[in-house]
């Protein structure tokens, strides 16, 4: 979905030309991989960070396009609202300081992005859920200026038959809202990673990335507060999912197969399958046809582009064309700072290496539909969900993650030769925040009880602790 489009408006025969090239796409891509023809380059990881323009108010100020134009960066481009943009970094080879280099690459991008909102009187902040967004905010006329954008709403609403969508969101309080139109999705922001992978390890990773899902999202929750409704831990895992609420094919549009997802199950023997599912079962929202060849899978990676599972499988390109196979991790929001960023990063990828190379799959160990429970209850309830593990026990995640998933995540960073030292940085952080409890949601959570339902007050105080740069589990709230 990053890439433009030529035109927001498709006539019936663009649906039919688009379906056929995906199909014919589709089949090109089940014969590489029974060729094995994808990239054996693996043990690369990636990052977006999604992140807000505000003012001096704390108010999101949609000016990305005077903000970009000025910052003048190719890897900082707009998101859907105008007050979001999203900061891109070239990959790094999983070993050595690999996170020590995305730490300094992403801070350097960071403070030229901080000043160049500066010089237009704006500020950068990273957080899941702005809490001072108003919902009247998500409105069309702040929609960024891209075909895409227009397109994605037009066939969003024409999928529903013009019905609006709706929000009902129950978390510590109850949240339900009618909108019409996609801008509720803009209110999500995400620190999306990336893991490039061996073709033989593909399925092994993308069945990990589920399981790991649950942990992550716990670990990293960042996004309580709603239209000033207290609602989720990660309260952009239910917004994300009802923001764009459409389904299958066949009636289906209120069925299970929806268009973000946890997923309808582990892969059994390739991620072939989720591409498979694409074409079969959801119908095409941007039927913009390409002309570069059968080879280059545009039709399949625009619409895979418009499926946004939680962890969403990716084909790229090398530098030498060689197709490869990532796993789009979605499920970790935006902030509190960049080094507990990165140190989210470090557990993802230290569990994914552990869990793709255990003896036994865990995904023979725990059943998908208990992969999602734990998703769905550690997004709710954070570091105090209670899940069951591989072991088929039942625990708090606070202490998962002290006894089973850090060592687990550690052991995975060894595997990749990741430096000592930032090993026991990253993870160091990691510990630190689950031995405290304090996550970004708890921390914004305890400084409205502690001083009250001033979201603004508390999103100042928030921005002035991301600009010092200290991990949220040293935060205070006085």
């Amino acid at each position: 979905m990053g890439q433009e489009i030529e035109a927001a408006q498709f006539s019936p025969d663009d649906f039919v030309e688009y379906a056929e090239r995906l199909r014919a796409e589709t089949v090109l891509l089940g014969e590489w991989f029974d060729a094995d023809v994808f990239s054996p380059r693996d043990r690369m990881g990636g990052y977006e960070l999604e992140a807000w323009l505000i003012d001096s108010q704390a108010r999101p100020a949609p000016l990305n396009e005077s903000f970009l134009k000025h910052l003048d960066n190719p890897m900082v481009v707009p998101e859907l609202a105008c007050f979001n943009v999203e900061l891109n970094d070239h990959p790094q080879h999983l070993w050595g300081s690999a996170l020590s280099r995305f730490e300094a690459s992403l801070g350097a991008t960071w403070k030229q992005c901080s000043q160049a909102a500066s010089d237009l009187h704006l500020r950068l902040l990273m957080i899941g859920i702005l809490p001072t967004l108003k919902e009247s905010e998500l409105s069309q006329e702040n929609m960024s200026d891209l075909e895409r954008y227009r397109a994605l709403n037009e066939q969003i609403l024409r999928l529903r038959e013009g019905r609006p969508l709706e929000l009902d969101i129950n978390g510590r309080e109850h949240l339900g809202v009618v909108h019409n139109n996609v801008m509720l999705e803009a209110a999500t922001t995400s620190f999306q990673l990336h893991l490039k992978v061996h073709p033989r390890s593909a399925a092994r990773a993308y069945n990990a990335s589920m399981i790991a899902s649950a942990p992550m999202v716990a670990v990293a929750a960042n996004s309580p507060f709603l239209f000033a409704h207290n609602l989720w831990n990660e309260t952009r895992i239910p917004l994300f999912e009802q923001s764009v609420e459409v389904g299958g094919f066949a009636g289906a549009s209120q069925g299970p197969m929806r268009r973000v997802t946890f997923g309808s199950g582990y892969v059994r023997n390739s991620v072939l399958e989720c591409f498979i599912e694409n074409e079969q079962h959801y119908p095409l929202l941007l039927p913009m046809p390409f002309h570069d060849g059968l080879e280059q899978m545009s039709h399949v990676r625009l619409h895979n582009g418009t499926i946004w599972r939680w962890n969403r499988p990716l084909i790229g390109f090398d530098y030498d064309g060689m197709p490869h196979l990532r796993i789009e991790h979605r499920v970790t929001p935006g902030g509190p700072t960049i080094v507990d960023m990165i140190a989210n990063a470090a557990l993802f990828y230290g569990l994914m290496q552990a869990l793709m190379c255990a003896e036994i799959p865990p995904e023979q160990q725990l059943q998908f539909s208990m992969a999602r429970d734990n998703f769905y209850a550690a997004a709710q309830h954070g570091l105090e969900a209670h899940v069951t593990w591989l072991d088929g026990q039942r625990s708090s995640m606070q202490k998962l993650l002290q006894e089973q998933l850090l060592p687990m995540a550690r052991q995975g960073l060894e595997q990749l030769e990741i430096d000592r030292d930032d090993i026991d940085r990253y993870l160091g952080i990691i510990e630190a925040r689950v031995r405290s409890g304090q996550s970004g949601s708890v921390w914004q959570r305890a400084y409205v009880e502690r001083h009250g339902d001033d979201l603004e007050a508390m999103t100042q105080a928030y921005y002035a602790h991301q600009e010092r740069g200290a991990p949220v589990h040293e935060w205070d709230i006085s």
